[in-house]
């Protein structure tokens, strides 16, 4: 009899893996600059419009489902779960509209969030009050904090005013909700995740790995993501994707 048990505990295990077996490996991919790079700034934070299509096309090859923050359950519901996500709200983001509008199909929609800063919303180099609308509306953008000034928050003593009025200043502009925040530089401590609990759902680091639900503490405000860069090829695309 006990030997029966055990090959019976056995088979319900392959065909009923447990939780630790069955845990979805998400990428969160981070980008910042999709134009072509002409010698301002570092250009390893560049992707340009051609590559950045490529990867999109890659995903869609492969059967990936891009999410926002706001479809966050739906992560175990869907085949192939990926967010992509642009930070500090450059105005080159504006090529990525096209881009969308031109791989989406009734099989493929893609989707990314935008994390703005908001007191540099309208300056020459950044999206626009109306650009962030025009992201809004056509479907496919998700806009979110990048915090007010883009400091690092382990060091800031006006957390509330980073967190809080950034939420406040990206939600009146675009009348969504504001329920993620992309921490500058990947800095966080404990200080810094009990502060954005307040005012937020998710906190996005720069961990290089893919997220695991694991049921740990703040999980949800430690959230990794990979960085794909100028020199990242195709091949370096799909690469890193495959990597845990």
């Amino acid at each position: 009899m006990r030997k029966i048990s055990v090959f019976v505990i056995l088979v319900l295990t392959v065909i009923f893996p447990s939780p630790a077996f069955s845990q979805v490996k998400v990428p969160v991919l981070i980008y910042h600059s999709i134009d072509a790079y002409t010698g301002h700034g570092e250009k390893e934070l560049y992707v340009t419009p051609e590559n950045f299509e490529k990867q999109l096309l890659y995903l869609k090859k492969q059967g990936y489902t891009p999410l926002t923050f706001e479809k966050w359950q739906e992560l175990k519901r869907v085949k192939k779960p990926i967010f992509i996500t642009f930070d500090d709200g450059y105005k080159n983001n504006l090529t990525i509209l096209p881009i969308f509008q031109r791989a989406a199909s009734p099989q493929f929609h893609p989707a990314a969030t935008i994390f703005v800063i908001s007191d540099f919303i309208g300056r020459p180099n950044r999206l626009s009050p109306a650009d962030l609308k025009k992201f809004v509306d056509s479907g496919f953008f998700s806009i979110q904090s990048h915090t007010a000034t883009h400091p690092d928050l382990t060091k800031t003593k006006n957390l509330s005013y980073e967190l809080a009025d950034s939420k406040r200043k990206i939600e009146a502009i675009t009348s969504q909700p504001v329920i993620a925040v992309a921490y500058p530089y990947g800095k966080v401590n404990s200080r810094v995740v009990e502060e954005t609990k307040k005012n937020y759902t998710f906190g996005l680091s720069t961990i290089p790995k893919f997220f695991t639900e694991s049921g740990q503490k703040n999980e949800n405000y430690l959230i990794p993501r990979l960085y794909v860069a100028y020199s990242t090829t195709i091949e370096d695309f799909a690469k890193l994707l495959k990597e845990s």
